[in-house]
Formats: C-alpha cells, structure tokens, sequence
C-alpha cells in the first residue's frame, strides 16, 4: 500500500508566480495532489468513507477479485468483487474473507440481474442481507427486481432526529435512461407491499422506503468491456445528469443523487474529461483485469498488454443468451468472438440439437465441445441439476432451451478457461475487453506501467488520478491564459517511489 498525505498550499494570487523550475504547475497554488483529492463529489467519497472518488467496477467470475477490492479499500479507494457467474457457496466465501480482511474499509459486491437464474439472484441478495453487507453494485438490470429491492430497503429506520436512515447502499451501473429512471425513483409501490405482506417490512418502513431512491448513485455505462450497450460517454453521461436533475426536483430528496462515470476511461485525460462534465466518481474496469491482482491469469494479461483500441468484438453473453443480448471481449489471439456468433446462428437457425447438420455439427463437436453434442448435454445436464434443476425439466420438455443451455455451456466455459490460464483452450479464451485496454497501452507505451508484472491496482488508479488532476489544472491555467510547455501538460506514468514523493511534497 502506498500511504500518501497530500499538503494544502495557500494561493498568493490570481496569477501565479514562477518557481525555480519556471513551471506554472509547480507555483504556489493548489497542488496537484490537493486537485486529485478533490476529483469528484464531496459527498460521494464521504458517504462512502473513501479518499478518492475512484472505483474499481466489478468483473464477473470474479476477476474483480477479492485482492484486487482490498487494494483499492487500502488505497483510499472503492472495489466491488465480481460475483456474478459464481455460486452462492463462492460469493460467501469472498464475502467471510473481506469482512476478516479490512474492517472497516469501504467494499462493496456485485449483484446481477440473472433472468434465467432468479432463483440465485434471490438467494445471493438474502446471503448479502444476512451477512450485514451494506453495498453492492447492481449491474445488467433490465428492469428493478424485488431482490434488489429488499437489498435497499433492508433495515430502513428513522434515527432520533427523525431522519431516515437506509444502512444499505446501491451503486447501480446503467446505459439506458429507462433503467436510470427506475433506480433513482423510489422502490414501486407493488414491491413494498409485497415485502410488507412477507413479513419483511412494516407498514411504517414502507412508508419509510417510499421517500427514498432505489440506488443514489448511478453510473453511466459507456462503451465498456462486458455487457455493454456501448454508449458514448459523451453522450450518455449529460443525458443521464438532466436526468438526475428532472429526478430530484420531482422526489426532492433529502440526500441529493448522483452520476458516476464508465466505460473507456484508463488514461488521465478521460478521467479528466469525466469529471469536467459533472461526473461525481469515476469507474475503471478492463485495466483493472490487467493487474497483477486481478482473478484472471497471467496468460490474459498478456494479451491485454498487447491490446489495441480496435482490437474487441461484440459476442453473445452466456447469461442472456436466448434474449440475443451481446457482450465486449478481445478478438486478439482468440477464436472466442467467432466461435460465440456461430452459435448464435446455429441456433437462430434450427430448433432443436438434432436438426443441425453434420457440416456443422462437426466442429461443434471437434474444436468447440471436444465431445459429441450427446456427451456435452449429459455434462450440461449434470451441472444444473446441481445449480438449477428447473432448467433441465424445461430442457427435457424444450429442444430449443436444451440447445441453448449446450451452447451456453462453451459460453460460460470460455470465461473460466481465460481465468485459470488453461493452455490447450487459448484460442477458446473468452476475455472481456473494451477500447480503453488498448487506450490504456498507448499511454503506458515505453514505462514502467508497460509491463504486465508492474500493474498493481493502487498503482495504476493513483497514476490515473494524479494524471488527470495535472491535466485539469494544465487546463484551468491554459485558460486563464498562461503559456504552458510540453512538461507542464504531458501526463506520464509515474513510478510508485516517485509518486508518493510528489503526494507528499511540503508547500512552499
């Protein structure tokens, strides 16, 4: 952990005066590192006792693993583990070693909205309840479900001043103002009256929740690795701050809500960007997957470091598969995108297993599956009767939905094969990857950051916000005027020594 303690220096003036080295961003005045720790909104790392408004989004399969969360709680910024893809049994695994790891500290675990899984995205919210977590990250909601619900009404209160107390918190990621709109409005009534009638809230918490958001924050999900919509930050972020306001004007809530910003942000000049156009924190999420830290496998890393912006392809997601729903990933030096679209065609095209010809049931069966379709059903069969027996008894009444849960099969496989770096699967590696990967490279092109092995979480989101506070200062100065060198305005990756030497650096 790097420990830094950034100094306030006095400004002299409106026109700052030259230091020994004649640079305008070294003068008296704001420091760099008192920008960086005033990026974002004031209430939002408050809130959620963090340092800097940064977080470290949740990548399924746990790829936001749980030592990529405790280096950005040490850091003074925010992780969410990512639980989806996993079972119950490994959330709450993930959960028992966080509370023992960093007490205290922020965290926060994902929630997925799992169509075809209700049943465990019930199970895993109640766990989260259970378990006195107090923030999750909802992510792919199509719509609000009364899992999520319950998460954020949960022990919803009145403390002794009369003000409404919610111990739970959501951070819902979102592309589409529709959904925003039904986060930041309070839980729908017929969901309230369901929980009241279960027993799990009173009438007077009902009443309670009725005056509050679903979630306060929401991020705008930009172009990004994953599920994405890939939406231009540009774009979506303003629509989704009008929105904030209409939202808020119309509830008047008591605490006021915010935008955070994602999706393709993984150099200093778009976190700059991000937060010049009103976003109250900001999200990383594909270079989070290149640290050392990170569930993946170094093989994965790798290939990231080699990543260029145009170097991803839109492929089939293995949890909403039937809904024709599309994730990001790497097409460089995989097979992967390719072999998820054929899938997709075979079963757009035929109606059951059995109707597929053999032209092209046989490289399903010899570099797909490696077994018979025959086989990979039996195999299909046998994990969900374990995570899901429901799923089998509809498969066994419908072709189409036993096709599918074969093809998911590759799907969901490719992501794990990524993850534990199996090495007769490369070409089968499913990763996924937005455009800031190959972003990301082009900055760190020729430093220390270059390399896979000097990655580390903290690291890169401490360079990535020290960037970005020079870069909106060169601005601010270049504004008012004042001629600026190369040095002044260029952002570079800084060494870690380096860096905590200029988070530290005493006023003058």
């Amino acid at each position: 952990m790097i420990e830094l303690e950034t100094k306030t220096k006095t400004a002299t003036g409106t026109t700052p005066c030259r230091s020994q080295t004649g640079s305008p961003l070294t003068d008296r005045g704001p420091s760099v590192a008192q920008v960086l720790d005033s990026l974002g909104e004031a209430s939002f790392k408050h809130d959620h006792g963090l340092r800097y408004a940064y977080v470290a989004g949740a990548m399924a399969n746990g790829i936001a693993s749980v030592e990529l969360v405790e280096a950005m709680a040490r850091g003074g910024m925010l992780g969410f583990f990512g639980a989806a893809g996993l079972g119950k049994d490994r959330v709450e695994a993930a959960l028992n070693r966080l509370q023992a790891s960093i007490p205290g500290l922020p965290f926060g675990v994902n929630l997925i909205h799992s169509p075809n899984e209700s049943s465990l995205e019930d199970a895993v919210a109640r766990m989260f309840i259970q378990r006195g977590l107090r923030l999750i990250e909802a992510s792919a909601y199509l719509r609000l479900t009364l899992p999520v619900v319950r998460f954020r009404v949960a022990g919803i209160h009145r403390d002794a001043a009369g003000h409404i107390v919610t111990p739970n918190r959501i951070v819902a990621k979102v592309s589409r103002v529709e959904v925003a709109t039904q986060f930041f409005s309070p839980p729908p009534a017929e969901m309230l009256n369901e929980l009241v009638r279960t027993g799990e809230l009173t009438a007077e918490q009902a009443a309670l929740a009725a005056q509050i958001p679903v979630a306060q924050d929401v991020t705008a999900e930009a172009d990004s690795a994953g599920h994405t919509d890939n939406r231009p930050l540009v774009t979506l972020l303003p629509t989704l701050l009008a929105l904030r306001d209409r939202l808020q004007a119309k509830f008047a809530y008591a605490h006021p809500l915010r935008v955070g910003a994602a999706g393709g942000l993984s150099t200093p000049s778009g976190l700059a960007a991000a937060f010049a156009m009103g976003a109250a924190y900001v999200v990383t999420g594909s270079v989070n997957q290149a640290c050392v830290e990170s569930g993946s496998c170094d093989a994965v890393r790798k290939m990231l470091a080699q990543a260029e912006q145009a170097d991803t392809a839109m492929a089939p997601a293995a949890d909403m598969f039937e809904m024709g729903v599309k994730l990001q990933v790497l097409k460089r030096g995989t097979m992967f995108p390719m072999r998820a679209a054929k899938l997709w065609e075979l079963y757009r095209a035929y109606p059951s297993l059995d109707a597929i010809p053999e032209a092209d049931r046989a490289p399903l069966e010899k570099q797909f599956f490696r077994a018979t379709l025959a086989e990979t059903w039996a195999s299909t069969r046998a994990f969900w009767l374990t995570r899901d027996p429901a799923q089998v008894e509809r498969a066994e009444r419908d072709a189409k939905h036993k096709m599918a849960l074969v093809f998911r099969s590759y799907l969901g496989l490719s992501s794990r094969w990524a993850n534990a770096g199996e090495p007769s699967r490369v070409m089968d590696y499913q990763v996924w990857c937005g455009p800031a990967m190959g972003a990301f490279n082009e900055w760190t092109r020729g430093t220390f950051l270059e390399k896979p092995e000097n990655r580390l979480a903290e690291v890169l989101g401490l360079n990535l916000l020290y960037g970005a506070a020079k870069h909106l200062r060169a601005v601010a100065l270049r504004l008012q005027g004042i001629p600026l060198s190369l040095e002044d305005t260029v952002c570079v990756p800084i060494e870690p020594d380096r860096l905590r030497e200029l988070l530290n650096a005493k006023p003058d």
